[in-house]
């Protein structure tokens, strides 16, 4: 069962004999014409301090035509989850891993559907283009939050993928489990590339490769090494080989990575999530009601179908949403299926074709 934060748990991926794979990581660059970072705002600030704090949200931007496709990831992600998906006039906003706050930070879902709505204001002052908010698991509550408040006033439609209230309660309470049962540090951001495939986190290693850099980042000093992942392969099922010979060569290995641990930089959790347990419920509660109310047309992306609850299946037999199942993928849908993602909501006879109000 997929995770609110964006992680899928209990799922793994069979990697036989063949050819070696490329975990090295990508540039933002190749996928994205421009990268910045806009500053907004904090007024939730002001009831602690004398002068405004401020949040400064990393936007990676591409195209110059047609609607603008706003883009907010999950949990735990970063804006990079969606570099493999990029089309149309793409602004993909970093909600939780590049997002520098000059206060403690409220994680809180109206104050960060309000910097969604803050952000596009730097970006367009009072007249915005048509904007198309997509969201991915706590992304999504979070556009649900944006588009029923009106943060987005020219707000064209919204799509969200991958969560549901019902499934996404039930969740949470298995929801510490599963990050505590994730590697705290990696010895390489290779390494972390090669985790996030290998355990079925991400099913495509083209955006894995692009993606776990604004995941993870360089850990400082106090990060200990006995935590450290020296195997990216924790949990996945392998071809057997010669079990003796594989026994020596993992203890050899493990005390040369040991000595490399050293020399090199250790990465660890850019967000660390356990520490926002408290806004989950927020999150997430009330959400189905929410999308259903949304007077703009709206396209639900499932996984699978098992995951809707009792108030959208309802809604969806009513014909208030539009919805897809797109099987063989893991929660992350727009990083593994990237290019079924996109001709879901954007055919070739435009996008709103498949939304419904």
């Amino acid at each position: 069962m997929a995770g609110p934060g964006g992680f899928q748990s209990g799922s793994k991926i069979k990697m036989g004999p063949g050819r070696k794979k490329d975990f090295t990581p990508l540039l933002w660059s190749q996928y994205f014409e421009t990268m910045e970072d806009v500053e907004v705002e904090n007024e939730n600030a002001l009831r602690f301090v004398l002068l405004t704090a401020q949040h400064i949200f990393r936007i990676y931007c591409s195209g110059s035509l047609g609607p603008v496709l706003l883009l907010l990831h999950g949990g735990g992600h970063s804006a990079l989850s969606w570099a493999v998906f990029t089309v149309g006039i793409i602004i993909t906003v970093d909600t939780e891993g590049d997002t520098k706050v000059k206060n403690p930070e409220d994680l809180s879902a109206d104050t960060m559907a309000k910097d969604v709505g803050k952000v596009v204001e730097v970006l367009y002052g009072e007249n915005p283009p048509p904007i198309l908010i997509i969201g991915h698991s706590m992304g999504g509550a979070i556009a649900v939050h944006t588009a029923t408040a009106n943060y987005v006033p020219s707000l064209l439609g919204l799509c969200v993928i991958d969560v549901v209230e019902g499934t996404a309660m039930d969740a949470l309470n298995s929801m510490q489990n599963f990050l505590r049962s994730r590697p705290k540090t990696f010895k390489s951001l290779e390494n972390a590339i090669e985790w996030s495939v290998k355990s079925g986190q991400i099913r495509n290693i083209e955006s894995a490769r692009v993606s776990m850099g604004g995941q993870v980042k360089k850990c400082e000093e106090s990060c200990s090494s006995p935590s450290l992942s020296n195997s990216a392969g924790e949990g996945i099922i392998e071809e057997e080989e010669d079990e003796d010979v594989e026994e020596e060569s993992s203890k050899k290995k493990m005390r040369e990575d040991d000595q490399e641990v050293k020399k090199e930089s250790v990465f660890t959790w850019r967000v660390e999530l356990s520490k926002t347990e408290k806004y989950w419920d927020g999150w997430f509660r009330g959400l189905s009601a929410l999308f259903l109310s949304c007077p703009v047309p709206k396209l639900l992306l499932l996984a699978g179908v098992d995951r809707l609850d009792k108030d959208l299946t309802i809604g969806q037999m009513q014909g208030k949403f539009q919805m897809q199942v797109l099987p063989q993928c893991g929660h992350a849908v727009h990083e593994d299926a990237p290019e079924k993602v996109s001709h879901s909501f954007y055919p070739k006879n435009g996008f709103k074709s498949n939304f419904c109000y």
